[in-house]
């Protein structure tokens, strides 16, 4: 594998090799992120890390083929992933010797790793470090960030938490170490395994906000830009909090009572119905979202149902609750309903801030 500036070119000795990665689902949803590798590129080779969430994948392609694939085929389940450019695996029983292994012989071996990459120096580097339970790094994950970014010192580079040019990625697990160095993009997440974490504001009515900061952020979508939008099942008010502070209007609706400070904002209509009663105009939003825990199915008629009231061109965000053992072909399902209803799915993610649910971003056609 070739690179410029860290970014991952195929040379022709590669059309045939494969490439191993640290892969990361929300938890217990790894085994569908697995899926949708095998999917992707065939047969794949996994060892759970962590239960349920993180494994590491021997996929039949080079580097340069998965990052490409990945980049066409933005993948629902997998949140994030890293290139495998080095590993440490604890010796088995019968080949140690009678000293004991310290932590410091592979960190040392790591950071000789990463010194003699020529693509680090002069570079904006963000070190990203995580752990399983019981790993071969006793301290926590800071502390080994802290340990590589002083090893690291004699680089001439700036280390940065976001916005950088490369990612260092290493994560600790109880037999083996695995490092790998790219480009944020190729990770799918520019943030540590793909966790967006959020700060919980003073007063936040409840943690549903986190979800469209989340889909604002992942999705590129300005909700600022919109005008008027219809919240359905909104109770008790945090995606409708979120939109009045973007400075839109809010027609929320739930027969159940929203949050006194929601309610406070002139912005806001609030309709004490179900919405399968309720009528508005034709083309009255440009916005429609929707955060209900109810049947994927009804939740996508009654969505259908109202799509009327949204202008053509407008912007429907909605949660999709997975129910049962199938997620695929539930999925699978409810994105056709909505295609038959003339809503085009522009993305399709179980977003770090979902639980057992996906987000779509649709554009009424």
């Amino acid at each position: 594998m070739n690179s410029d500036n860290g970014i991952l070119q195929e040379t022709p000795a590669e059309s045939e090799v494969s490439s191993k990665y640290i892969c990361t689902a929300n938890h217990g949803f790894a085994p569908y992120a697995q899926e949708e590798l095998r999917r992707a590129f065939g047969s794949v080779k996994s060892t759970l890390l962590v239960p349920g969430e993180v494994f590491a994948a021997t996929l039949k392609a080079s580097a340069f083929q998965v990052a490409e694939q990945l980049s066409r085929r933005e993948p629902m389940f997998l949140r994030h992933l890293f290139l495998v450019e080095w590993e440490w695996q604890l010796p088995n029983e019968s080949e140690r010797s009678d000293t004991p292994i310290t932590q410091g012989e592979w960190l040392a071996d790591l950071l000789q790793f990463l010194l003699a990459d020529s693509r680090l120096a002069g570079k904006k580097l963000a070190i990203q470090t995580r752990k399983a339970e019981g790993s071969l790094w006793s301290g926590s994950a800071a502390e080994l960030k802290d340990a590589i970014q002083e090893g690291l010192a004699e680089l001439d580079a700036e280390f940065a938490v976001r916005a950088s040019d490369l990612i260092v990625s290493v994560f600790a697990a109880k037999d083996a170490v695995y490092a790998g160095v790219n480009v944020p993009e190729a990770n799918l997440s520019d943030w540590n395994g793909g966790a967006i974490r959020f700060q919980r504001e003073e007063g936040q009515i409840s943690r549903a906000k986190f979800k469209l900061l989340e889909a604002e952020a992942v999705f590129g979508i300005d909700f600022a830009a919109f005008h008027e939008a219809l919240d359905i099942g909104a109770a008790p008010g945090g995606w409708t909090s979120f939109l009045l502070e973007r400075g839109l209007k809010v027609t929320a609706v739930d027969p159940a009572k929203l949050h006194p400070d929601v309610l406070a904002s002139p912005r806001l209509t609030h309709v004490r119905k179900n919405a399968a009663s309720v009528k508005f105009r034709e083309n009255q939003f440009d916005l429609l979202v929707c955060d209900m825990s109810w049947s994927p199915k009804l939740t996508a008629r009654m969505v259908a149902d109202l799509l009327y009231a949204l202008v053509p061109g407008g912007t429907a965000v909605v949660t999709v609750k997975l129910l049962g053992k199938k997620p695929m072909a539930l999925i699978q399902e409810v994105t056709g309903m909505f295609q038959e209803a003339r809503l085009q799915v522009q993305r399709a993610k179980q977003l770090f801030h979902n639980r057992d649910e996906i987000t779509l971003y649709m554009i009424k056609y």
